[in-house]
């Protein structure tokens, strides 16, 4: 048994890291402005856990393969990925005849990079305590100056959840007039506890220009299979000087689907009329397939 431990102990200090998720990681890090030292650190965590990972997988089959019981307790086991959870924090309400809000502040739960965890709840809990301060600060201002109507509605939705990728979208729905909704995504890789930007999966930038021109195809083709489906684009008859979809900007919503594609998101009123509300793309991989920087989130 203690050379069967002694080989186990080789193999662990001696798995590789795949040399795309190596750099994807690295990349990924680099984007969310972590400095160097932080980065040799957590590249090293990430390393030892792969290496981890592989252990576990030799010890887990000598055991299934020796022990009837052990085999009989990991049945017991919940997987992994199913331990992140998006919880509701904390919900701000109003209901008032004509000031309403309802707003819920999400909390993700069980992520192993607990300083990633905590980042992200602070941020949920600043933007929606101040999204609730300044809906209360102009309810204020309207009774004092006669009255109105007021209303902000706000909260989340999961995007994608697999054992890799949590995205998590949270909309703030603007009630005053016409409504408006703006949305906001955060695309987590669970594994190795990173907030995946836009750049990040990409090469350069020529993935501004390359999905640009795939999603003004998109619009144009989405028209002409239905009039109803219109968009402020060249190539679609236009009425009226409505400013043009022209690109992306580098930093564009997005999230990552649970067939994992990327998709791009826009707000209301960003590239077409109200009544469209949120506008979203698909972006098909093989179009993009050359400028990743690798196939790990991608497919």
């Amino acid at each position: 048994m203690d050379k069967k431990l002694a080989m186990l102990k080789k193999e662990y200090m001696n798995v590789p890291i795949p040399a795309e998720l190596d750099f994807v990681v690295r990349k990924a890090l680099k984007e969310n402005g972590v400095n160097s030292s932080m980065k040799n650190n957590k590249f090293k965590r990430i390393k030892i856990a792969a290496a981890s990972i592989a252990a576990a997988l030799v010890v887990l089959t000598v055991g299934v393969n020796t022990s009837p019981v052990f085999a009989a307790a990991m049945t017991k086991v919940p997987v992994v990925g199913s331990v992140v959870k998006v919880l509701t924090f904390r919900e701000f309400t109003v209901n008032e005849d004509t000031f309403n809000t309802n707003i819920k502040v999400p909390a993700v739960q069980g992520l192993e990079n607990k300083a990633l965890e905590n980042s992200l709840n602070e941020k949920y809990l600043a933007e929606n305590k101040k999204l609730y301060e300044e809906f209360m600060a102009d309810m204020e201002n309207l009774k004092k100056n006669g009255g109105g109507h007021l209303g902000v509605n706000s909260g989340y939705e999961v995007k994608t959840d697999t054992d890799r990728i949590l995205s998590i979208g949270r909309y703030v729905v603007n009630t005053v007039g016409s409504s408006s909704t703006k949305m906001k995504y955060d695309t987590i890789d669970k594994k190795n506890g990173i907030l995946i930007t836009l750049p990040s999966l990409f090469k350069d930038d020529r993935y501004v220009e390359i999905i640009s021109e795939n999603i003004k195809k998109q619009m144009i083709e989405q028209n002409k299979a239905d009039s109803n489906k219109f968009y402020w684009v060249a190539g679609i008859e236009q009425n009226g000087n409505m400013e043009l979809f022209e690109k992306i900007s580098k930093e564009q919503n997005f999230y990552i689907n649970t067939e994992g594609k990327l998709v791009i998101s826009f707000d209301k009123y960003e590239v077409a009329p109200g009544y469209m509300g949120i506008a979203q793309f698909v972006i098909p991989t093989d179009i993009i397939s050359d400028i990743l920087v690798s196939n790990e989130y991608i497919k």
